[in-house]
């Protein structure tokens, strides 16, 4: 009996020790947890973010998520999830958002409008963050920094970049009797030179040398041949009527006009994308396409022996000004996480990542490093490698448009007026003439 009751009392003070011990461990996690809830700082919890892209095919869906996966895994406090939005749908959701109050905090938008948000006040300021890294801007292009700034302020750091280049197919040249390691200089060598191109069946073209517009537009030819686009940015004021644009614009209409637009429409209509490309194909001698476009002739045209070189000069000494676009990380107005969000863009747009995302896209990026190593990578083959590295030489000549804030609709006033030029409908010199003074009409009314 009294082994027992010995029995029962040790049981009962061990009883008493676990409720304590227990008691005691509650209270603290309650107390870590009330800390924790108050302070509401990143140290005592970890940051969700939403990140919202277009990018979601799948070449594209599993890189991003591998930078992504890469920034949740290289520190402890912030976590991003990745969101794919469809193209057409994500930025007017953003927009909704931003009204709602419930915006995304990191999304990736057009690099030519980001001074329209920042107007709009639909996105945030990276003035106070851009203050702690003086020298961040340093690690991207010039001209893309200068299209995230209004008024010396920047509202978004560069992702991605795209310019364009002529290709040339190298065995067509040497059966046509022109030097294959010789590409055109001027516009006037690149209509000679695809003369000797071209190839009829009886009234039929089999095989052309070249189309203006196959790939790219007139405002490509205009930029090419003035060194600028519609706006001077200095003056603040719109230029679409230079004398040089009018020429241009007079060029690509006779050049087409040598075959008619029934022949030309006849050719195009045998041909599609990918490898019905007509350069793919083989059935066209050379084209100005964007280099990212290169991975069509990479994959489909696996045995051309190809050229690559900057677009011709207008005539000689003009210089070979192209247009480029691109994308942008910005984080959009009322994000409640901008310090965590701006951490998470400096990652996207670092050189790792952007290294990666060159790599495994064959995509120019923003960040002067990355797109360095890239172009050296050895995942990369020697034709990649060699028209990357053109691209990237071309991003010195090549030039961003930012829709100026006084005409923020100007394309479309000018678009029509280049189509009926190109029809014939007007004379290029009264079409450019016209959308001058439209857009000059836009700007005094938008005052």
């Amino acid at each position: 009996m009294n082994s027992l009751k010995k029995s029962l009392s040790l049981l009962l003070v061990l009883m008493l020790g676990l409720v304590t011990f227990l008691t005691a461990c509650s209270g603290t996690d309650k107390a870590s947890t009330e800390k924790s809830t108050k302070s509401g700082s990143s140290k005592d919890q970890v940051v969700e973010l939403d990140f919202w892209s277009f990018w979601g095919s799948e070449i594209r869906k599993p890189i991003i998520e591998k930078i992504v996966d890469d920034f949740n895994k290289s520190q402890n406090k912030i976590h991003v999830k990745y969101t794919y939005l469809p193209f057409g749908d994500i930025w007017t959701k953003e927009l909704a958002s931003v009204a709602a109050g419930n915006a995304p905090d990191v999304i990736i938008n057009d690099i030519n409008t980001v001074r329209q948000r920042a107007q709009k006040n639909q996105v945030e300021s990276l003035e106070e963050f851009i203050k702690k890294d003086p020298g961040l801007k340093d690690q991207y292009f010039p001209e893309l920094w200068k299209a995230v700034e209004k008024d010396g302020v920047p509202y978004a750091l560069p992702f991605n970049t795209d310019t364009r280049l002529l290709f040339w197919n190298k065995d067509i040249f040497k059966q046509a009797g022109l030097d294959p390691e010789q590409a055109p200089k001027t516009w006037d060598e690149l209509k000679e030179f695809a003369k000797k191109i071209d190839q009829k069946n009886g009234s039929r073209y089999v095989r052309m040398g070249f189309l203006p517009r196959q790939s790219i537009n007139s405002d490509i030819w205009m930029l090419n041949a003035t060194g600028h686009g519609y706006w001077d940015y200095k003056e603040n004021k719109a230029v679409v009527n230079d004398p040089k644009a009018v020429e241009a614009l007079q060029w690509v209409r006779d050049y087409e006009q040598q075959y008619g637009d029934k022949v030309i429409n006849s050719f195009k209509a045998q041909f599609g994308d990918s490898q019905a490309d007509p350069f793919v194909s083989g059935k066209l001698g050379m084209i100005v396409q964007t280099a990212t476009d290169y991975t069509k002739l990479r994959d489909y045209a696996k045995n051309m022996n190809f050229g690559v070189a900057p677009m011709p000069e207008f005539t000689p000494g003009n210089g070979h000004t192209m247009w480029g676009g691109g994308f942008v990380a910005e984080i959009p107005k009322g994000a409640k996480h901008a310090e965590a969000s701006y951490e998470f863009i400096k990652f996207l747009t670092g050189a790792k990542a952007q290294e990666y995302w060159a790599v495994k896209n064959f995509d120019n990026v923003a960040n002067i490093e990355a797109a360095k190593n890239a172009g050296q990578s050895s995942d990369m083959s020697e034709n990649d490698k060699r028209v990357y590295n053109a691209a990237v030489e071309n991003l010195k000549d090549t030039i961003l448009t930012p829709i100026p804030l006084e005409a923020p609709d100007y394309i479309n006033l000018i678009n029509p007026e280049l189509d009926k030029a190109l029809l014939g409908s007007k004379k290029p010199k009264k079409a450019l003439d016209d959308a001058q003074k439209a857009v000059e009409d836009l700007v005094k009314s938008s005052k």
